[in-house]
């Protein structure tokens, strides 16, 4: 029998010199990048739809939702920037309500995304995106955005992380980050919060900093709630707490975030300890009416930006793929022969930790039969009828409605984004039927050829049959 037990030597591992995140040779190579590395670079804010595949509850009332794109594209990103987020708070039928959240995964793993969210028992949204939120739900996104990151590459990469509550959200994406690259990286994170059960993400934080010589992590209580076998830091944050987790704190490299009172504290305890400003970066969780403007006038930004480029992304993307090699078999976003790549993925099927493995899946008869739009259930008046056959509805319409809207009102599921022909997000098979389509450029001859088109632009001439 072989001892798992043997204790054998543990050497440091060796690595290269400073931190250098995947993308940056891409980025600055004068050669034609390789288009996959391309692919994962932090590109510029895009707008895009995304579906709910987790939720993971972590502690201090907070809940981590994971995503992945649905034109099965990934997201690129740098750590510690955020997404904004379109919620139906007041209902599919009235205007979604914003909010922006940190990304808490890490760009290294970006097929999928995570942003964790803290529930305000008096907010608005925290509570409806805890209760409602759940694998499957598919949701408007814009992003990334924010200029609070880990550079593409630091030589020295020497940081404190300082964190208060949910602001460890972003901390955690570059923790998350700098753990799954290698380079010598010399990280120290300072987390606090308000009660000692209530760190999230604590237990993998004390895993990274167990196999991690490169990241320690120091944990600090506010004046309350303080039990007596806490072994961490107590009390607000101070100079003296913050020359001993990092003596060298004015060497370093300082990312904090959290509520306004706090950041504005550490900015004058890091200058007490001889951190320029230009060393510090600082992302609020909350803030006055200028920190709001500033993040308002960002966000119109980057929705400027991603609307100007939408068509351009498209156009590049199609003579990309149009170029390759059909041998190649090269996955393009967006679509396929058979569908949009949204209609024809691995449904989701939320099952909870102690439902039983589920069972093979048979094998589909050879011969099923297509079902019959006669017996679907019809709802609304019109002269017109369309049939959902995924959905199983008949929804009566008139000519002049754009077909998207009466399909989210009827509760067909088809994702949509820019709603104005462009995104070409919302695209499905018109298996039968005539339609009107005043597109921007969001789809192509060939697939309006294989019978595709989009809703958001588009009304109907006969009656139609839909596969959505």
């Amino acid at each position: 029998m072989i001892d798992v037990l043997t204790e054998t030597p543990v050497q440091e591992p060796q690595r290269i010199r400073g931190l250098e995140m995947p993308w940056n040779r891409v980025m600055g190579s004068i050669e034609g990048p390789a288009s996959a590395a391309k692919a994962l670079g932090p590109w510029h804010p895009q707008e895009f739809v995304a579906e709910c595949v987790e939720t993971v509850p972590e502690a201090g009332g907070m809940m981590t939702f994971v995503f992945r794109r649905c034109d099965g594209a990934p997201l690129a990103f740098r750590p510690g920037q955020y997404v904004n987020i379109a919620f139906p708070v007041n209902g599919d039928d009235q205007e979604p309500v914003d909010r922006s959240y940190s990304l808490s995964s890490s760009p290294t793993q970006p097929w999928t995304f995570s942003v964790t969210v803290k529930r305000d028992p008096g907010g608005l949204v925290s509570p409806w995106v805890h209760q409602n939120v759940r694998p499957g739900t598919v949701l408007d996104m814009l992003g990334p955005v924010g200029a609070f990151h880990l550079p593409d590459a630091d030589r020295r990469a020497r940081y404190l992380f300082l964190a208060a509550g949910a602001g460890i959200t972003p901390i955690m994406s570059m923790m998350r980050t700098i753990h799954s690259l290698a380079g010598t990286a010399d990280v120290v994170v300072l987390y606090h919060g308000a009660e000692a059960g209530g760190f999230a993400f604590h237990r993998e934080l004390a895993y990274i900093a167990s196999v991690d010589s490169r990241i320690k992590v120091f944990y600090a209580l506010g004046d309350r709630g303080r039990p007596e076998d806490w072994e961490g830091f107590s009390g607000r944050l101070t100079s003296a707490m913050i020359d001993e987790v990092a003596p060298d704190a004015n060497g370093r490299q300082v990312y904090a975030c959290g509520p306004e009172g706090y950041l504005n504290s550490a900015t004058e305890l890091l200058r007490k300890v001889g951190v320029d400003d230009t060393s510090i970066y600082m992302e609020f969780f909350s803030g006055d009416r200028q920190t709001l403007l500033e993040y308002q006038a960002e966000l119109a930004l980057a929705a400027d930006i991603a609307g100007e480029i939408a068509e351009d992304i498209a156009e590049s993307a199609e003579d990309y793929f149009e170029s390759q090699p059909a041998a190649f078999g090269m996955y393009e976003p967006g679509y396929d022969e058979d569908g949009t790549l949204q209609a024809t993925g691995l449904a989701l099927e939320a099952v909870g930790p102690e439902a039983p493995a589920a069972a093979a899946t048979p094998a589909p008869a050879p011969e099923a039969q297509a079902p019959d739009a006669s017996s679907f259930d019809t709802v609304g008046t019109g002269s017109l009828t369309l049939s959902f056959m995924r959905t199983g509805i008949n929804v009566r319409i008139d000519p002049e409605e754009p077909i998207l809207g009466v399909a989210q009102r009827a509760g067909v599921r088809i994702g949509a984004n820019c709603k104005e022909g462009m995104c070409g997000s919302c695209k499905v098979v018109r298996l039968s039927g005539e339609i009107d389509m005043n597109h921007q450029g969001g789809i192509r001859k060939r697939e309006i050829d294989a019978g595709k088109f989009l809703p958001c632009c588009s009304t109907a001439r006969t009656d139609m049959v839909i596969d959505a």
